[in-house]
């Protein structure tokens, strides 16, 4: 079996957009957006983790059943993440007693 090698320049400009990214995030975390820093945050995070997971482990080049697997992993980070972003903007619809 022969598998497909990386250049180290792919690996370098997506390490070069990953940071990019971490620094907008931390830019973004500095500025009031009314409510919407987590969802933006959260956003981001998930498109910095489909990067990592398409070129650092390799999923672009890898067989079916792998690529599989990685779109199981998003659709559970996606769930997760609704669930979280769930409870967040739904926090103050109930009246908390003794408030």
């Amino acid at each position: 079996m022969s598998e497909r090698v990386a250049s180290g320049g792919g690996y370098v400009a997506v390490a070069v957009v990953l940071l990019v990214m971490t620094a907008l995030n931390i830019g973004l975390a500095m500025i009031d957006l009314r409510g919407f820093n987590s969802v933006v945050s959260l956003l981001i995070a998930a498109v910095e983790v489909v990067l990592m997971a398409v070129y650092f482990m390799h999923l672009r080049w890898s067989a079916p059943m792998t690529r599989l697997v990685g779109l199981a992993a998003l659709l559970w980070l996606s769930i997760l993440m609704a669930g979280t972003l769930d409870d967040l903007l739904t926090r103050g619809w109930l009246p908390v007693p003794g408030k």
